[in-house]
């Protein structure tokens, strides 16, 4: 398989969103605790509120917020780490 951006790209983005449904999950099933904390705790970085531009005739907002723990984090890297050794 040939190595492109795209490709780092795909891996990246399965990576990240596997381990944070894997996260989500562990949030779910895992009682109040330690391995709650560690795991299941997420930084949301990003624009909240979003910011609205009114232009009179037209309105514009923009917002994002990434969602991340680190079973996402070590999702990402392992898709890093698949994509190098492919």
């Amino acid at each position: 398989m040939r190595k492109s951006g795209w490709v780092l790209i795909m891996f990246i983005l399965v990576g990240g969103l596997l381990g944070g449904v894997l996260g989500e999950i562990l949030r779910v099933l895992t009682p109040p605790g330690t391995v709650q904390n560690i795991f299941a705790k997420a930084i949301m970085p990003g624009l909240d509120p979003p910011l609205s531009i009114d232009l009179v005739m037209l309105k514009l907002t923009f917002g994002f917020v990434l969602k991340m723990n680190l079973l996402t984090l070590l999702g990402i890297f392992l898709g890093l780490y698949l994509y190098k050794n492919l």
